[in-house]
């Protein structure tokens, strides 16, 4: 998606299993939606519920999704902890990629002028789509909750943006508008004192901490009101909390990243820390991150450390590196980072296991050998992948971790290139097959279809000979990971080489099939010089690997 917004409508409803997977199917009901997470409370009784897609997407769900909410939910029976008004309570439109504030902003107007038209409820505006001051923030709006509405529709300053100002008992009132995406982030301390972390979190949040005198005693101002001094971030939210009985952690709201990212408060807490004898050890993101967010984060490092890194998926890593952001469980992009969750996947690589292989087994000859091998290749990574990330933190191995960051970054980056290549290899095919159905009336027709023919044998060897030479970077990954990776999964490493010489060799035998079938001489000489040459290196690396295995077991 070249344009990307995210929608976090919250309903008052955490219990009914069957009103909220409603509101879900309508959501996922438009095409072009992603929905990221669904999360009900109970106590609260309320769910909040995240997607993404493209801005008229993701307003047309939105809508979907408040009209069976709306319609499903009593708010006359409605008991719960959280502060609601009703029971679509709040739903914010964030821009996250290729959209700005203003973008977002005339999305939640929409919503907002089709909520009121098309459902017939009251809806304000709110955060940076107020367009009066005093409702900035939601509390305000909220204040007194679904109870108070109907009083407060007779003050004539209570009118919503949209709708009229009428109390419905069943629906209560909405509020819609654009908002900063909010990323909830935590930092570990290497201490268990939990003193410490509140200490660190009333120096950095926005609201500071309460001025005493001499003697402890709160300070007051003029009014009553405590004094306080500011911390050193404006939109943050912070306290002290414990992970576990050996770790604490400065726990944190990061209401605009744009304005003050992970890397500013990583380095903050990592200085406050060092005053109070603790150290600043890794990180961790509850929730999902803009990748943005990260590269932020890699620039600020990769100009700290005096780097020359300009690639935005090194950016990335280095930013996942700095952050410590696999230091308490591995922290995988595919599943935290908002653009790669949403990214397009072939619908072969996307199918379920079962599903895969009822497609390989029918008698559709597309996929088979080629994305098969490619298949292989990725599993092959992927296991090499594993070996690195128990290796990683292990104090056992950690005079190569540096190396095997740098291993694991390469690993991934090939399994991501495998996977791709599974799609790639059936299309290439059915390219193929689009040629031969090419009409050939005329003497034109068939000298366009002999050409297109052509083209297409020499993409679907192009193909598989990438699979292969993607399969091959395997193996010096494997060598690695066996020579040096935790050597309780040796012998992964192995199984490793042994899938990525299953692909090299599965895909060169594709590679093979199609030159048979191209006139270009010196187009087929030149494929078949190399695929030798990978045939004799794959040889010997994946022996070479396979003894080192063998020795060590």
């Amino acid at each position: 998606m070249d344009k990307i917004v995210e929608c976090v409508p919250n309903f008052s409803e955490g219990k009914d299993k069957s009103i909220i997977n409603s509101i879900s199917a309508a959501i996922e009901s438009v095409d072009g939606i992603k929905l990221l997470n669904v999360d009900p409370g109970e106590d609260f009784n309320r769910t909040v519920y995240s997607f993404v897609g493209e801005p008229e997407t993701v307003l047309e769900a939105a809508i979907k999704g408040a009209k069976i909410g709306i319609a499903l939910i009593d708010m006359t029976k409605h008991k719960g902890e959280h502060a609601r008004m009703g029971a679509l309570d709040v739903c914010p439109f964030i821009p996250i990629k290729g959209v700005t504030d203003s973008d977002c902003i005339n999305l939640s107007k929409k919503f907002g002028e089709r909520l009121a038209k098309e459902v017939g409820i009251p809806v304000f505006l709110y955060a940076k789509s107020a367009v009066k001051s005093e409702r900035v923030r939601l509390p305000d709006i909220r204040k007194g909750e679904y109870e108070a509405l109907e009083e407060k529709f007779k003050d004539p300053s209570f009118i919503p943006d949209y709708g009229k100002p009428v109390f419905i008992p069943k629906s209560g009132a909405t509020a819609t508008g654009c908002r900063d995406i909010l990323l909830a982030y935590n930092i570990n301390l290497d201490t268990n004192d939990k003193s410490i972390a509140t200490k660190i979190s009333g120096k950095i949040r926005t609201s500071g901490v309460i001025k005493k005198d001499k003697d402890g005693n709160k300070l007051l101002d003029s009014e009553g009101k405590p004094l306080r001094i500011p911390g050193r971030f404006k939109g943050v939210q912070a306290g002290g909390m414990m992970y576990d009985e050996n770790i604490t952690q400065v726990s944190m709201n990061l209401l605009n990243y744009r304005d003050v990212n992970l890397h500013d408060v990583f380095e903050a807490v990592q200085e406050e820390a060092g005053k109070l004898g603790a150290k600043a050890t890794g990180s961790e993101i509850v929730g999902l991150v803009p990748k943005n967010s990260l590269i932020l984060a890699g620039k600020f490092y990769s100009k700290k450390d005096g780097l020359k890194v300009s690639d935005e998926e090194e950016l990335v890593t280095l930013a996942i590196d700095k952050l410590g952001l696999s230091e308490l469980y591995p922290f995988k992009t595919e599943e935290k980072v908002i653009e790669y969750i949403v990214e397009e996947i072939g619908p072969l690589a996307s199918m379920k296991i079962n599903s895969f292989l009822s497609e390989l087994a029918s008698s559709s000859p597309a996929p088979g050998g080629g994305s098969v091998a490619a298949l292989a290749g990725s599993l092959g990574a992927a296991l090499s992948s594993m070996v690195c990330n128990l290796t990683i933190g292990k104090e056992k191995y950690s005079d190569v971790q540096d190396e095997i960051k740098v291993t694991l970054k390469k690993s991934e980056k090939i399994r991501k290139d495998l996977t791709q290549l599974i799609d790639d290899d059936t299309e290439a095919f059915n390219d193929v097959m689009k040629a031969f159905k090419m009409p050939k009336e005329t003497e034109n027709q068939k000298e366009k279809r002999s050409q297109a023919i052509q083209e297409g044998y020499k993409t679907a060897a192009k193909v598989p000979l990438e699979t292969a030479r993607t399969c091959e970077k395997i193996l010096d990954i494997a060598r690695i990971v066996a020579d040096k990776g935790n050597q309780n999964s040796i012998t992964d490493s192995a199984v490793s080489a042994l899938m990525a010489q299953a692909g090299v060799e599965s895909a060169i035998l594709n590679v093979k099939i199609n030159l048979g079938s191209i006139k270009d001489e010196k187009f087929v000489n030149q494929i078949s010089s190399e695929i030798n040459q990978l045939e004799n290196n794959v040889d010997r690396k994946t022996s070479e690997i396979i003894n080192i295995v063998k020795n060590k077991i």
